[in-house]
């Protein structure tokens, strides 16, 4: 696989977290650029795992993995986003303590996870061609860095617009990315 290739492949990889992103960057009260760049860092490492972790299963489970990568996507997202959704409804969701515990390390982790099953798959197929695995997970690690640092900040200005319901937005863009990651696999 050429540089160019592998570059795009990266860029595709951190679209869906973008977009989750931009739900994230909206709900959070006017976010700075090294929490950010901290989320970023964040989903950018759990990209870069999955790959290396579909790679490792290889032909032996690639039917397995590619026929359920976008059943468990689909699920965690719409679970996580009807979950925000309720919580932007709730008359005491605009509280401090609440912010501070909708983007706890674990949330966050499992947004990243669940935007990244697919590069896991990816992964697999990458076990089938000749391609450097490490370079490869850099690079989609890197890509979903830059991609979710942007995608926070421009959720920052949606947020200040939207207000209060902002969360809810959030939740329709996590559900929406579950629903455009089933929607491909069909």
């Amino acid at each position: 696989m050429n540089p160019i290739a592998l570059l795009l492949l990266a860029f595709a990889m951190s679209t869906d977290a973008f977009a989750a992103a931009i739900g994230k960057g909206a709900i959070l009260k006017k976010p700075r650029l090294t929490e950010a760049f901290r989320i970023g860092i964040i989903f950018g490492s759990i990209e870069a795992i999955t790959p290396l972790v579909g790679w490792l299963i290889g032909k032996s489970a690639a039917s397995y993995v590619e026929a359920w990568d976008h059943w468990i996507a689909f699920s965690l997202l719409t679970v996580l986003g009807l979950h925000m959704i309720y919580e932007g409804t709730r008359p005491d969701g605009g509280s401090e303590e609440h912010k501070a515990q909708k983007m706890s390390l674990l949330r966050t982790c499992l947004t990243a996870f669940s935007t990244s099953i697919d590069a896991m798959a990816v992964g697999v197929s990458l076990a089938f061609i000749n391609v450097n695995i490490w370079i490869a997970s850099a690079l989609i690690g890197l890509a979903t860095t830059l991609m979710v640092t942007i995608g926070i900040m421009l959720g920052r200005a949606i947020g200040s617009v939207m207000g209060h319901r902002a969360e809810i937005f959030g939740g329709l863009t996590l559900i929406a990315v579950g629903a455009w990651i089933l929607y491909g696999q069909l």
